[in-house]
């Protein structure tokens, strides 16, 4: 057997254990998922001691609001949501159970993830992707939350225009979208800084392209929160552009000492 054909042999050998690892990787974790999402539809409905159920947590922003704003569906006058559709509440409960079972089993996709990159990584990457992680999943959790509380103020305004004549009667699927909307906005605007960070840490993006920049910065920041906040009224637009401006502050902090730090070690060399 010639050398040519033993490199192809072992390229493919190589790119097939590659192909299983991937593999056993992805069915881990779309079981743990489908688990967690088990766990999630059953807990739709149901919580005890302390624990309210999913559901009554998801409609929560929606029962806060003054009653004049909401729509009396029930005999009892229980704030509810509407269904129009016979599979409305089942697909609602589906939906909010399979979103609860990707969060609840995120530690063990999360970690697959870890677990295949991992070994191609050198030390120090090694290092700096766990951190990054970390504080990723820290940053989308805290703006995610941040989200679901001036959620009601957003309902409010939006509800609110009109009162005089109409009144709100809102689909669980239309409500769902909203929350949806709302959370992952906040959440996902809560990476920008990280990804600065990022930018910076593999000399991408230095502190001097925007030490001088500040004020252009801030009113981008405001213009985009009035425009992209779901809710486009005043509390939710200052939630969500006051927090991420304070944590890109953090970040400019990071490139000047990063930058000044690259510098004295390349002088010092």
């Amino acid at each position: 057997m010639d050398g040519k054909h033993i490199k192809n042999t072992r390229g493919e050998m190589l790119l097939r254990e590659h192909i299983m690892e991937l593999r056993k990787r992805l069915i881990i974790s779309l079981i743990a998922i489908g688990f967690g999402g088990c766990i999630g539809y059953i807990w739709y409905g149901s919580g005890g001691g302390f624990l309210l159920p999913l559901g009554e947590l998801l409609r929560g922003p929606y029962c806060s609001l003054p009653p004049d704003l909401r729509a009396n569906l029930s005999v009892s006058g229980e704030c509810r949501l509407l269904a129009t559709k016979p599979f409305d509440m089942f697909l609602l409960r589906f939906k909010v159970g399979m979103v609860a079972g990707v969060v609840i089993s995120s530690p063990v996709w999360i970690f697959q993830i870890w677990a295949y990159v991992a070994p191609g990584l050198y030390k120090k990457e090694k290092k700096f992707t766990a951190i990054f992680l970390f504080i990723s999943a820290i940053l989308f959790s805290s703006g995610s939350v941040l989200g679901y509380f001036v959620l009601d103020k957003g309902l409010e305004f939006l509800l609110g225009v009109g009162r005089e004549f109409q009144v709100a009667a809102i689909s669980g699927s239309d409500y769902y979208e909203l929350v949806r909307n709302f959370v992952l906005l906040f959440g996902f605007s809560f990476e920008v800084p990280l990804i600065v960070i990022a930018l910076n840490h593999f000399g991408i993006l230095k502190y001097s392209t925007i030490s001088g920049k500040r004020r252009i910065i801030w009113f981008f920041i405001f213009f985009l929160g009035a425009i992209i906040s779901p809710g486009q009224e005043v509390l939710s637009m200052l939630a969500l552009s006051l927090s991420v401006g304070f944590l890109l502050e953090i970040s400019f902090l990071y490139c000047m000492l990063n930058d000044r730090r690259k510098k004295l070690g390349t002088e010092a060399s």
